[in-house]
């Protein structure tokens, strides 16, 4: 709907999968088009780092390699130099207001190379970074008190990366974390009315950017933020970890096009993506209507007191805009 002034109105949406609101106000920003980072993320010249190959023995320790104990290896998967969780407490028994800060916090170095991002690896290699989450899931899943695997990317300073070297991190929950919680909730009560899982009928032609034969992106209809993406499976699947090889190099090549996209789009920002699975000991009613996926934020806008006092988001960008935008980027074919 438009104002008089010929200015798309601000609107109020419901996000249906974490059961929050998102107001979107396109007065408070630019056109669409041209939305840009004014931080991009930081450059990275060919230096040398403890993620380097031939640097190892900096690093915390090794917990596998990719391909294993080879030294010419593609990914190492590591121990976080300062975890949030610790290996070494007891695993909590009895659920609790207090538990023991038990957990895993792992470093996954998706290059041997430093200049070398994500979006710079062949749809093959960042399937072998996604075979590493699975594998490294699979193992944490032997510990009974761990509960939820939460796999995530902080690329640029002010997204949260401390090293520039191209990396993700895990962390393995003794806790399924709140947000979770609420996603789950949301589902079960869309599937409870529907019979059907929402996320499985997510996808509308004004809000896709691109697809392939598993996997297809979209903005989402309740975006929380400007040019957030996600990465959805046409196929119901309720565990990330399930993914096979095929698959994995598919979904490669899908979010290497996203990243390439949007870093072209808005002058390579700062950006986080989550890999939004499900717990790893829910019943198994859960599996009906839980879908994983993968969200993809660049930061462009920061989140303030009023975002912080009531959990309603304000997005600049429609999604039917963004989604239009990113379509229309045209990625170079050696890119």
């Amino acid at each position: 709907m438009a104002s008089p002034s010929g200015e798309r109105s601000p609107e109020v949406r419901k996000d249906a999968v974490w059961n929050r609101w998102v107001i979107f106000s396109p007065a408070r920003a630019k056109r669409p088009y041209e939305f840009k980072s004014k931080s991009p993320a930081d450059p990275n010249p060919n230096q040398q780092c403890p993620f380097c190959i031939g640097h190892e023995h900096e690093c915390a320790p090794e917990i596998f390699r990719v391909p294993t104990h080879r030294p010419d290896w593609k990914i190492r998967v590591i121990q976080n130099l300062y975890p949030a969780l610790s290996r070494t407490l007891p695993q909590p028994h009895e659920p609790g207001s207090v538990l023991p800060g038990f957990g895993f916090h792992d470093v996954v170095i998706e290059s041997p190379v430093h200049p070398l991002q994500l979006s710079d690896l062949s749809p093959s290699e960042i399937a072998l970074v996604f075979l590493a989450f699975t594998q490294r899931i699979l193992q944490v899943a032997a510990h009974h008190s761990i509960q939820y695997v939460q796999v995530f990317k902080n690329h640029g300073a002010s997204a949260g990366a401390s090293m520039s070297h191209s990396h993700s991190q895990m962390m393995a929950l003794p806790i399924i974390p709140p947000s979770v919680s609420a996603r789950l909730s949301s589902m079960k009560d869309y599937f409870d009315q529907t019979g059907k899982c929402f996320i499985c009928g997510i996808q509308r032609e004004d809000l896709l950017i691109d697809s392939s034969t598993n996997f297809f992106s979209l903005v989402p209809f309740a975006a929380t933020f400007p040019f957030e993406i996600w990465i959805v499976p046409r196929y119901h699947s309720a565990h990330f970890h399930e993914l096979d090889d095929e698959k994995a190099v598919e979904l490669g090549g899908l979010l290497k096009l996203m990243l390439r996209k949007m870093s072209l789009q808005l002058n390579n920002p700062p950006f986080n993506y989550m890999i939004h699975t499900s717990p790893l000991r829910g019943n198994g009613s859960e599996l009906a209507y839980s879908h994983w996926f993968i969200q993809i934020v660049p930061q462009l806008i920061g989140v303030a007191g009023f975002e912080l006092g009531t959990g309603c988001y304000i997005n600049p960008v429609f999604p039917e805009d963004a989604a239009k935008v990113l379509r229309e980027v045209k990625v170079p074919e050696s890119g």
